[in-house]
């Protein structure tokens, strides 16, 4: 059973997780299973537990997986209260692909895509707050926040205004009628739409996509597990900025005031080490058979190894 769409940096992530023999690996946003299928078949010895919000997900990928048996065990719920309610010597590896997935976008019900005559954009069906509530409810000083903050648009204030203008006349009910919207306010950027970061800001405030990316540093950062590599794919900047970020927070070893004259903590706090140098994205090739791809970032860290145990 094949995935309709092509898993980002699939032969990047193979690599990044090469060293891992056996043990449970934690494929965090598990979409159609691309990665995960590959690794199961790579990894013989490998059992995964795999995380989704959206139920449509979980169901293709039981079927798609269901030849690995009782080594795969599917958990529908966000990654971070998942992980975080993991025990710490309960996985060698764990995989994120940030951002909103090809499922999502390529099916027009859902709200995610500029044609669509729907304004849901919620990757759990379950969730209260829809693109919907936040375009027809939300004031005009949470509009420019969410613009500004999570699309970076520099005309978030003027965004703002005329989405509000736009629904005193009528309710804003398709996503087609905001791409509408947005082509008439922003300017073009080259071949990129102007919605493109109208839609993200969006999205990300329905999902709460950054705090979910948080709440997992958070746990990772807790549970310290033992020699696990974790790798995670993000999308734009505000995801990247962040995982470089940690993962440099994790790495450091001397935690001292920079001004100091000399190091007192000991410089033993390094929680393990950054294992790409600079964050791995997609070859050529795959730009060509998967233009989404374009803006994908692979960066990896791999925690030491814990000599704890009595």
């Amino acid at each position: 059973m094949n995935a309709p769409h092509l898993p980002v940096l699939l032969e990047e992530v193979l690599r990044s997780f090469q060293p891992l023999d056996h043990g449970t690996f934690v494929d965090g946003t598990l979409g159609y299973a691309g990665h995960s299928h590959a690794l199961l078949e790579q990894h013989p010895h490998l059992h995964l537990i795999g995380i989704d919000r959206d139920e449509e997900a979980l169901d293709f990928s039981r079927k798609r997986l269901a030849a690995f048996g009782d080594r795969v065990t599917l958990i529908r719920g966000d990654f971070a209260s998942v992980v975080a309610g993991m025990e710490p010597d309960t996985f060698v590896g764990l995989l994120a692909d940030f951002g909103v997935s090809s499922l999502q976008l390529d099916k027009r019900d859902r709200g995610f895509s500029f044609e669509s005559e729907t304004l849901d954009m919620r990757m759990d069906t379950r969730s209260a707050l829809t693109a919907h509530t936040v375009v027809n409810t939300y004031s005009q000083a949470e509009l420019t926040r969410i613009f500004a903050d999570y699309g970076e648009i520099r005309h978030a204030t003027r965004l703002a205004d005329a989405l509000i203008t736009e629904r005193t006349r009528h309710p804003i009910d398709t996503a087609r009628q905001l791409s509408t919207l947005a082509k008439k306010v922003l300017p073009a950027r080259g071949k990129i739409h102007p919605a493109t970061l109208m839609f993200q800001a969006i999205r990300i405030e329905v999902n709460d996509e950054l705090g979910q990316i948080d709440a997992l540093l958070d746990a990772l950062e807790a549970m310290r597990p033992s020699g696990a590599i974790i790798s995670l794919i993000t999308f734009h900047s505000l995801e990247d900025r962040r995982v470089k970020q940690r993962f440099r927070q994790w790495a450091q070893s001397c935690i001292c005031d920079p001004h100091a004259l000399r190091c007192t903590c000991g410089n033993t706090h390094s929680l393990g080490t950054i294992a790409t140098r600079k964050p791995v994205v997609a070859q050529p090739e795959e730009l060509q058979s998967n233009p989404r791809s374009r803006s994908a970032k692979l960066r990896t860290f791999v925690f030491k190894e814990s000599h704890a145990q009595t």
